[in-house]
């Protein structure tokens, strides 16, 4: 039988790549301009997340609090409701570099399409079960395992990151080849785009994206048919949508060319089979088809289609296992806040703030100096990965309230700068037995200089004291006021003390803290 493709179909799969590749521009444009570009004040630089309506689902469960730009996440919904899963298909910017990955492991011959059984496609249904029961305790952990939050996170901690050393490196091999020109200008282009370079769990993050990305060697979009819930949220909305897959009995050779290339284990062949809720209509069974056999009508009426084994068992189980991992997210948290646990100005209240942050680390990217990092221990293992200040690598830019404008979640309230620079996120703290001036008897005033409150908050006080010889001699010693000092961090900063600083800070004495919660 001569091979009759289908070229509506294959017209559509390359639209849907265009579709993709736009998007991912998009997100990479929105996640770019996530900078200190000279004005006080940006855009809606984080406006992807609200299309997310799990993010919005879960941050309205654990932090008891609706966030209005949520509802934009309304249109996706409604999509998938009438059309099914085209958001993970033609949208997602995640999807689209799962796709692009398992494509060119295929490509490179690492990877060949083969028939997989449907037994682990209800592990994004259990993920996602115990992600809305976890929220429902006030414990947020769709920012784990949102594809949104975990693409975010992974780029702007390592991918964004090793560009721009890559580039640095290339600034100092390019001379060697004779020309200057080129190296200029890549660092030109460089600065322009602000980016980061320095976070603590940048390896660790690096390397779970890293398995995911090579979790396509051993199926195709991995994450999209196995562990992503929002994936499944869309799947469960789109079950009984208008958009059907049809196979034309007459012309079908049942060769079964469109369930080997399925992306998704959707299972377009046999009919019967048809997964609507795995669907995430990217038409490759289509335009592979030989005898242009399948096609997607819109039909009004259900038709019988087979659904995930997801029976009252695999519920009970799931669930039951989600309570009880709950309470170990907050066995090790101890009474006391840690004295690293610096948050960022306008932060909520701990436990509010835990509720509502998806670690996506808008507002690390977002930081001109680089002092927001993703938290490894110092919140206790529910606040993995959330931002606390280090001013060790950055101090908290005074006239910037930038980290407050771009969380999507609403876990770092939106200030003004007027309001910002009122807000204390900690204290600061001399070590005598280090501080040049009280050590050593020499004269140092960076800390002094630097503190940028009016009135300062470390002012240099005269007295007698004894020098290291065993004279006594007048000399400014530095003091600091705890009532003035707002905890920003540049003192510690700045400290010509390299190894150990002679000041520091700590959370001790912030705003947020004598906040009360109900």
């Amino acid at each position: 039988m001569a091979k009759k493709f289908s070229s509506i179909h294959r017209r559509l799969q390359l639209l849907r790549i265009f579709s993709q590749i736009f998007f991912f521009g998009l997100f990479v444009y929105l996640l770019l301009e996530t900078r200190y570009s000279g004005k006080d004040y940006i855009g809606a630089v984080e406006r992807f997340f609200h299309f997310d309506p799990l993010l919005g689902l879960t941050s309205f469960l654990a932090s008891r609090a609706f966030l209005a730009a949520f509802l934009w996440a309304l249109i996706p919904v409604a999509l998938a409701l009438i059309f099914g899963r085209y958001i993970c298909g033609w949208v997602c910017p995640f999807g689209a570099v799962l796709q692009f990955f398992s494509y060119l492991f295929k490509k490179m011959k690492w990877h060949a399409p083969e028939a997989a059984g449907t037994r682990l496609l209800y592990l994004k249904y259990a993920i996602l079960i115990a992600v809305l029961i976890a929220s429902i305790f006030a414990l947020d952990l769709a920012g784990y395992f949102d594809p949104l939050s975990f693409l975010y996170r992974s780029f702007i901690t390592t991918v964004l990151p090793a560009f721009a050393i890559t580039g640095d490196s290339a600034t100092s091999v390019l001379p060697n080849f004779g020309s200057s020109a080129p190296q200029e200008g890549i660092r030109q282009f460089l600065q322009s785009l602000a980016i980061n370079r320095t976070f603590h769990q940048g390896l660790l993050i690096g390397l779970i994206f890293l398995a995911v990305i090579l979790l396509n060697l051993y199926r195709e979009r991995f994450w999209c048919r196995y562990l992503c819930p929002t994936g499944a949220l869309f799947a469960l909305l789109a079950r009984w949508n208008l958009v059907k897959v049809k196979v034309d009995a007459e012309r079908c050779t049942q060769c079964k060319l469109c369930t080997l290339h399925c992306q998704t284990q959707a299972t377009p062949f046999p009919n019967e089979d048809w997964q609507p809720g795995e669907c995430v209509y990217c038409y490759s069974c289509a335009a592979k088809c030989p005898t242009a056999a399948i096609t997607f009508p819109i039909l009004a009426a259900p038709v019988e289609a087979k659904s995930i084994d997801f029976g009252r068992r695999k519920w009970i189980f799931t669930s039951a296992l989600s309570l009880a991992v709950i309470p170990l997210f907050r066995i090790s948290t101890s009474g006391r806040p840690s004295e690293k646990l610096i948050r960022p100005p306008g932060a909520q209240p701990e436990p509010q703030f835990l509720a509502a942050c998806v670690k996506c680390g808008e507002c690390m990217k977002v930081c001109p100096t680089n002092a927001l990092q993703p938290a490894l221990n110092q919140a206790g293992p529910e606040g993995l990965w959330t931002p606390v200040l280090v001013p060790r690598i950055g101090s908290c830019e005074y006239y910037c309230s930038l980290c407050t404008q771009v969380c999507p979640t609403g876990a770092i309230k939106e200030l003004k700068i007027k309001e910002k620079i009122k807000v204390k996120i900690g204290s600061a703290w001399i070590k005598k037995d280090r501080c040049i001036p009280y050590a050593l008897g020499d004269s140092c005033s960076v800390c002094e200089e630097q503190c940028p409150t009016s009135p300062k908050a470390i002012h240099l006080v005269e007295t007698e004291m004894m020098m290291p010889d065993g004279t006594w001699a007048p000399q400014r010693l530095p003091v600091v006021d705890l009532d003035a000092c707002i905890g920003c961090g540049i003192c510690e900063t700045r400290c010509p003390v390299e190894d150990d600083p002679a000041i520091y800070c700590t959370s001790l004495g912030e705003s947020r803290a004598l906040i009360k919660t109900i």
